[in-house]
């Protein structure tokens, strides 16, 4: 064995386990193993899971905040979310001074985080346009490069003011995934028509497909019932034949949509194998979590952003943000809160299309071991974890501390 962890807690199992891990992967899970080891711990009775994952993170952004005026955060965050497109067009005054030199050491303060708070893999997304050129990409890449092994970063190519309305940028898009991109980003809802959010959404999509990856996008981001990007999304993964390769962001705009459309649009979901990624603690309204979860349609959490101009806290901590949802969603149960761990776990995971991630046997070792005993008390804490293994490595946590 290259790695034991002795005395584990393990959700919805009672007693202690031991966990043997042999090059990378999970080779055994039982009462007691004996034998030798690399290098052995002891979980000393703390539960022992999935290592966490964020499939929505604003990287190229973190810690930009005190960058800016608070225009956008009020926009963002006004009630009815009537002014969100006016909250993107303000923001995007920080694009003016990018520049991979400041935006690399923001992205290193984010991922160490990312790390110390038990985070193996991360969606993150940075804005290619004609004000923001590549630079967010360009740092992203070097810290995926910086901290592979340890924290995987999938790299989104994300028009975040545009296609239609920013020419150039479907182009700068495409130079993204030439020089290296993961995943082709999009936002159609905010085009200024339907035929101009279509648009949006097929040649973003069609590049994805003629560079064979997948596809992430923020749909229909506001407070308007009219909205419906999230449906043409997933027609357009259907005719593509991308089942399984898409994911969506945010979509709000689903809890103003009237229950006979909600059903119909699940419908379609299910059928595109097309799974939602929603962030409510970053915006007054948010999709309809609890409703997808009974519908058994694919939902997870993401952390969205870390102190920008959309949200003024964060702490790249999965738990954290399962905590505060566990608040607006009022999923407060013993059974709820199973559930929300699951959604920044192995329901994430699925999401984004990390294959052999659950905690079993033959599988991939990305584990944690936290520092409480149960998920209500990794929920009430919400802190570091204590253990990190990362594809199979124990990983020197000390050596992310600032």
């Amino acid at each position: 064995m290259d790695l034991l962890i002795k005395n584990a807690g393990l959700r919805k199992k009672d007693g202690a386990w031991d966990i043997a891990i042999t090059d990378g992967k999970i080779e055994r899970i039982e009462n007691e193993i004996a034998g030798e080891a690399a290098e052995t711990i002891d979980a000393g009775g703390n539960l022992v899971t999935e290592s966490f994952v964020n499939a929505h993170l604003h990287l190229d952004k973190v810690y930009t905040l005190m960058m800016m005026s608070d225009d956008a955060l009020k926009d963002y965050h006004e009630g009815d979310m009537g002014k969100a497109m006016t909250a993107i067009e303000s923001a995007a005054s920080i694009k003016d001074n990018y520049d991979e030199k400041w935006i690399l050491p923001n992205v290193r303060r984010a991922v160490k985080l990312a790390a110390l708070n038990g985070t193996t893999h991360i969606r993150a997304l940075a804005d290619v346009d004609t004000k923001a050129r590549l630079e967010g990409v360009k740092a992203l890449i070097k810290a995926r490069e910086e901290f592979k092994g340890v924290v995987e970063l999938q790299v989104v190519a994300f028009p975040q003011d545009g296609v239609a309305r920013e020419p150039g940028a479907a182009e700068l898009v495409r130079e993204a995934m030439e020089l290296g991109a993961d995943v082709v980003g999009g936002i159609p809802w905010i085009e200024y028509t339907d035929a101009d959010e279509q648009d949006h959404i097929d040649k973003m999509v069609d590049l994805a497909v003629e560079f064979d990856k997948n596809v992430s996008m923020l749909v229909d981001d506001a407070g308007d019932p009219g909205l419906r990007t999230l449906e043409m999304l997933a027609l357009k993964t259907i005719e593509k034949g991308w089942e399984g390769r898409v994911l969506a962001h945010h979509a709000r705009a689903m809890c103003l949509y009237p229950e006979p459309y909600f059903m119909k649009l699940v419908a379609l979901l299910k059928k595109a194998r097309l799974g939602v990624v929603s962030d409510p603690h970053t915006g007054p309204l948010h999709a309809k979590v609890k409703e997808m979860i009974a519908e058994d349609a694919l939902v997870c959490l993401g952390q969205d952003d870390v102190s920008d101009a959309y949200y003024p806290y964060g702490r790249n901590n999965m738990l954290e943000v399962a905590f505060l949802n566990s608040h607006l969603l009022w999923m407060t149960t013993r059974e709820d809160m199973e559930k929300l761990y699951d959604m920044i776990t192995i329901d994430v995971a699925t999401a984004m299309g990390i294959a052999d991630f659950e905690m079993k046997v033959g599988n991939e070792a990305n584990l944690v071991v936290l520092q409480d005993v149960n998920v209500l008390e990794a929920f009430r804490n919400h802190q570091e974890v204590k253990y990190l293994i990362s594809h199979g490595k124990l990983v020197d946590l000390e050596a992310f501390r600032d």
